[in-house]
């Protein structure tokens, strides 16, 4: 964690001050606000490293094809997807390991889905389209992308 040097600096530079009583409530004050930070930040930092690991319903090689039919590559970069060099969306590789959706939403299988099928319910007026998916393909799609590890 990048913030580990900057805590020990804080709380080397607590310990040095002079032993007065105001000091010292100041040195405990700014060790809680520290070690509240550290906690937080470790927390923060669990969560981060979680990603979907579980089952995935649906077909990823049908997920390929749909991704090819309704043309997810002419705006996003898509591995094992020939022609998917768009840049107007992100790029998908490692879609599987990240964290949130647009930002916004948990990355979990359904809420992939959900995102597929209507992302202006989520994000109002971004640039991602709603494609009019089923929720077959929406799902064969999601199968497809949780393969991008």
């Amino acid at each position: 964690m990048r913030h580990r040097p900057y805590a020990a600096l804080v709380l080397t530079d607590c310990w040095l001050e002079e032993s007065n009583p105001r000091a010292s409530a100041a040195a405990l004050t700014t060790f809680s606000t520290v070690l509240a930070m550290c906690l937080a930040l470790s927390a923060g930092q669990s969560e981060a490293s979680e990603s979907w690991s579980g089952p995935v319903d649906g077909d990823p090689a049908r997920g390929a094809a749909e991704i090819r039919y309704v043309g997810c590559g002419s705006c996003h970069m898509i591995p094992g997807i020939a022609g998917a060099d768009g840049l107007v969306g992100p790029p998908l590789d490692f879609i599987s390991r990240r964290i949130y959706i647009a930002g916004v939403l948990r990355n979990t299988p359904q809420n992939m889905m959900a995102w597929l099928q209507n992302p202006q319910k989520f994000v109002p007026g971004n640039a991602m389209p709603n494609m009019n998916l089923s929720e077959e393909q929406s799902r064969n799609i999601t199968a497809y992308l949780y393969t991008l590890k």
